[in-house]
């Protein structure tokens, strides 16, 4: 954007509330907004105002700022939007902030003209040479995101489910694009519905012997609007309707050649390689990269010139949109969506459709609700496994349950063959115990089975031992990894105290850390040693003169679950126990870490501490811990199956980005908005700053009113 574009003073007039209230709207205008819903005309010092794009009910504040000497500023969504559709509330990720006209407005030069045009004459031979270096610069970043929006399928609209091709359909077939009735694309475009018949018209004309395939617009087929050519369809035989929401960028690829007035879809064909034929006048279209077929398409061509698609790109998705960062709801960057939109689109394909929650109580309910808030998920609860056995509601896709209990669900789900979602906590939880209604900021959804059941795998597993890490994923796993030393994070953070060792200090400390002996992890994935008395016992016989510190879990300590062991029973083998101290400091003071299936072991690797298992935890089996059992037969006498699929080695950063990056989710309880693992840990640590969070002792009336406060937050939100 022009220097010139903020001289009029420090802040924007808008009169629309919607457009007011659009989220980090100040943060993408990079200047304070103000609502003058009608006499914005009349303050002395404000000339600056911004609208929705050429809509008609911005005509008054662009002729008002033209015969001012103001400014307007056109907005409209990104090309990389959101997740879900904008007519159905999803909110933009980016917007695109045009002070000279709009993109779609083919009757005057936009600021992304300008920028194409500029990218152009800086890439010659004959522009400077900081120019050039910037110029690609500029490209290198354009092709390296194009080939991840390619590879992760991403769109300006992100909810529809991969294309699946209809039996009939036919490899060279032909597709035509529909649009919205009323779409200013068309109509500033320099198109009309007569520009659809005839591109409709020509299609058939031009591919007599192919099928032709109109595609309908997201926003038709959810009901908001309507298309032009819908009604045309059946013109022919061999004319279909493409009546289903599908990802165009896994349609394209089935397709010879596209269609299009004006839709952006257009440009997507062409960074799929599809030839495009245009019919109106597109932002793209001009540049030598399309058939474009409009009868002013000379007069545009020799305004706008010849570019390459890494150019046209490069000044459309990196320069002419603006961003937020989806964690911290800060200014952002393309690549910062796109991590976002590939790890949320993940979790939507995985969970469309209905999902029914069996037996989670009123609290459980409050606290899953934010996570499942996706486009293609419809979430619905029942009491209990018979119930939904007697409903007569509509077919159940999946079920969700928590943890692994339930027998009852399950068998109906085996019965009726529906998939079984499990829900946990997550690695990086919340400052306090779950078992004081403490919200998670994460959660883990697994389709496959869940993290701390080894008997089967799960979705955590399959990401271990088949996932082929990007390059930025290991970044941001390093990244993450400082992030939560530098802040002393674990799971629960609470204890105060550091551990106190004798001086001189012994040659060789241990942790053994307690566990909550009922819990599945335990009875699911500990096979050889099942208590805590039997594990300090069996770390006692293996280190003799080692100094041993043993730490129950803190929902032990704290009264609310069973695991505690008799002072007279630890005091030969223990030679410290440990109630209040704070996980990181006693970790930053041992040498070794030695659990059954706790996660503690997995925040002692992210110390670079040696860890020994005795179970088989979701860290275990991968070449980065000491495994006890690992070649001890069960009771069966066959060597536990999880070891054999455990055969991958990995490497520390692996393991981060699998476990802390891509299985779990993350949300803001204040919010309910999505966040990354960065600033999930980044919450954690304003909330550490107050110590009555972390405390492990409460009166039975301060632990009751703590649970009614954190319910009536989470059931209000």
């Amino acid at each position: 954007m022009s220097q010139n574009t903020y001289r009029y003073g420090d802040n924007i007039a808008i009169r629309s509330w919607r457009l007011f209230n659009l989220p980090g709207l100040e943060t993408l205008l990079q200047r304070p907004c103000h609502w003058y819903p009608l006499g914005c005309y009349h303050k002395p010092k404000q000339r600056i105002w911004a609208g929705w794009g050429h809509k008609p009910a911005t005509k008054s504040l662009r002729r008002h700022a033209q015969y001012s000497d103001g400014l307007y500023l056109a907005l409209e969504d990104g090309f990389i939007r959101s997740l879900g559709l904008g007519v159905q509330g999803s909110p933009p990720w980016s917007i695109v902030v045009d002070d000279l006209g709009i993109y779609y407005d083919a009757s005057q030069p936009s600021r992304l003209e300008v920028l194409i045009r500029q990218l152009i004459a800086d890439g010659v031979s004959t522009a400077e040479p900081e120019r050039q270096v910037a110029a690609q610069a500029l490209l290198d970043d354009a092709g390296r995101g194009i080939d991840l929006l390619m590879a992760y399928r991403l769109s300006k609209y992100n909810h529809a489910p991969d294309f699946a091709p209809p039996k009939a359909w036919q490899h060279d077939a032909v597709l035509v694009v529909d649009q919205t009735v009323g779409d200013m694309s068309v109509l500033y475009g320099n198109a009309d519905a007569d520009t659809f018949r005839q591109m409709l018209r020509a299609a058939m004309q031009e591919n007599p012997t192919k099928q032709i395939w109109v595609k309908t617009h997201p926003d038709v087929l959810c009901g908001k609007k309507q298309g032009y050519l819908t009604r045309l369809v059946g013109m022919e035989e061999r004319v279909k309707l493409l009546g289903v929401d599908a990802n165009p960028l896994t349609l394209l690829p089935h397709v010879s050649q596209v269609y299009t007035v004006c839709s952006q879809l257009g440009f997507e064909a062409l960074l799929c390689g599809k030839p495009v034929i245009t019919f109106g006048q597109p932002w793209y279209a001009g540049w030598g990269l399309s058939d474009d077929r409009h009868s002013l398409a000379a007069d545009l061509a020799q305004r706008r010139g010849a570019a390459t698609l890494q150019q046209l790109f490069a000044a459309a998705y990196l320069q002419y949109c603006r961003y937020l960062h989806p964690g911290s709801g800060g200014p952002g960057t393309l690549f910062d969506v796109i991590q976002h939109l590939r790890r949320q689109k993940t979790i939507n394909d995985r969970l469309r459709g209905e999902l029914v929650c069996i037996g989670m109580s009123w609290w459980k309910r409050a606290v899953l609700t934010p996570f499942l808030q996706l486009p293609s998920c419809k979430l619905r609860f029942v009491g209990s496994a018979t119930a939904l056995r007697h409903s007569s509601a509509t077919p159940v896709r999946k079920i969700a349950l928590w943890g692994s209990g339930q027998p009852a669900a399950l068998q109906l789900a085996q019965e009726r063959g529906w998939p079984v979602l499990r829900i946990e906590d997550g690695f990086i939880r919340s400052v306090g115990l779950g078992s004081n209604l403490t919200p998670p900021l994460s959660l883990v959804l697994d389709d496959e089975g869940i993290y701390f059941d080894p008997r089967q795998p799960s979705r955590l597993e399959t990401l271990l031992a088949t996932q082929q890490f990007e390059d930025m994923d290991l970044v941001e796993a390093e990244a993450l990894r400082a992030q939560l030393l530098g802040a002393g994070l674990g799971k629960y953070n609470v204890g105060q105290d550091a551990l106190q060792l004798p001086l001189p200090r012994p040659a060789v400390v241990i942790l053994v850390v307690g566990q909550v002996e009922d819990d599945a992890s335990i009875l699911t994935g500990s096979p050889w040693i099942h208590t805590n008395l039997d594990l300090l016992k069996a770390v006692r016989r293996a280190y003799p003169t080692a100094f041993i510190v043993y730490k129950p879990h803190p929902d032990v300590v704290s009264g609310n679950r069973i695991g505690s062991i008799a002072t007279e029973d630890s005091a030969g083998l223990a030679d410290m126990v440990t109630t209040q101290c704070d996980m990181h400091l006693c970790l930053q003071q041992v040498d070794e870490v030695h659990t059954m299936t706790s996660l503690t072991g997995f925040e002692a690797l992210l110390r670079g501490k040696h860890v020994v298992c005795y179970g088989l935890p979701f860290y275990a089996g991968w070449g980065l811990t000491e495994d006890v059992f690992a070649h001890v037969p069960l009771a069966s006498g066959a060597i536990h199956p999880a070891w054999k699929r455990r055969s991958r080695r990995l490497v520390l950063k692996e393991l981060i980005a699998a476990s802390l990056l891509l299985y779990p989710c993350y949300i803001d309880p204040v919010s309910g908005n999505a966040i990354s693992a960065s600033q999930a840990a980044t919450l954690l640590s304003c909330q550490k700053v107050d110590k009555t969070t972390t405390r492990l002792h409460d009166n039975w009336l301060s632990k009751q009113l703590g649970k009614l406060r954190m319910l009536w937050r989470s059931v209000m939100h």
